[in-house]
């Protein structure tokens, strides 16, 4: 049975990839707004209320106020925002954590899609915590470097002008404040009580994003190859996958999964410091794909529909 999906923000990035990857599927129906509605409250109102999901790709405000007007009690919402992804009435869309996530997305008609930098967090500390080898009071550190579409359409522009400042070539640190929109996201959802000490960094490709956390031996009770166990038990589907050796001659590289939809998960190091890393695409399992992956269960079918896996 065809679908009538509502991407509510089309114009920005996300939705402008998950319009991509919808687009020539059969069993969806795209409603689509015109240029001169797309923001009208009446329009967006009665294409909220007339689909069977729908995407917000907005600010935070705008994505509450989109909340508030479906009555359709069958409509099922998938926020990309921040706005609701530390609220309990939301299923938060990352089904490969447990068998009780993806049940819930499964199920539910509110589905929060997860923060691009928070995914790759999350991936690899969740699990850690879930069997006891990781304590919730830890004290981490981490990494995260990102193409710079994931700062939206302004930051494209700024990085893909002809005259643009030079240093543009150069990695860029934000969220000098320690204070980044993820980071409540990333405790909350993996139990620490302590939120990571971040630092994000843009750099000067398109798509593609490496996380990592270092530790040390002191910090787990697990050695390396205990860790890479329960990552190969538990991430073993096409959309997230352990790999012994995602390298490529010694150098990891945040664009390796540019384009796809999935993320691979790593242990590098040695028996005293230990790093572990998740390659993905910002815009893929860190946006859109996670998104449309959610969209899939919640429909009933394979989470790899219509996804670039590989």
């Amino acid at each position: 049975m065809t679908k009538r999906v509502f991407i509510d923000g089309s114009a920005g990035t996300t939705g402008l990839r998950i319009r991509e990857r919808l687009a020539d599927r059969s069993d969806i129906e795209l409603i689509t707004l015109s240029e001169a509605l797309r923001k009208d409250p009446a329009a967006r109102k009665e294409a909220l209320n007339s689909c069977d999901a729908a995407f917000l790709c907005l600010p935070d405000a705008a994505a509450v106020e989109a909340v508030s007007m479906v009555e359709n009690e069958k409509v099922t919402i998938l926020d990309t925002s921040t706005a609701h992804r530390t609220n309990p009435a939301f299923a938060y869309g990352f089904p490969e954590l447990s068998a009780a996530h993806r049940e819930k997305v499964a199920s539910s008609n509110r589905i929060a899609v997860p923060g691009c930098h928070a995914s790759g967090f999350i991936a690899l500390v969740y699990p850690l915590i879930e069997a006891g080898v990781l304590s919730p009071d830890a004290l981490l550190t981490c990494f995260s470097l990102t193409g710079y579409s994931g700062g939206g359409k302004k930051m494209i522009a700024e990085y893909q002008d002809a005259d643009r400042n030079p240093l543009l070539g150069t990695p860029r640190q934000y969220a000098l404040g320690q204070s980044h929109k993820h980071l409540k996201e990333m405790s909350a959802v993996t139990g620490l009580k302590n939120a990571p000490l971040f630092s994000p960094i843009v750099g000067d490709f398109y798509s593609g994003m490496q996380v990592s956390v270092p530790l040390f031996a002191s910090q787990v009770k697990a050695t390396p190859e205990e860790i890479r166990a329960l990552y190969r038990s538990k991430y073993n589907t096409p959309m997230v996958r352990y790999v012994d050796a995602a390298d490529r001659e010694g150098f990891l590289e945040a664009g390796t999964l540019s384009g796809l939809d999935c993320m691979a998960v790593t242990v590098d190091g040695n028996e005293d410091r230990i790093l572990l890393s998740a390659l993905y695409d910002n815009l893929g399992k860190g946006a859109s794909g996670a998104a449309i992956e959610c969209m899939n269960l919640r429909f009933g079918l394979p989470a790899t529909e219509g996804l670039k896996i590989d």
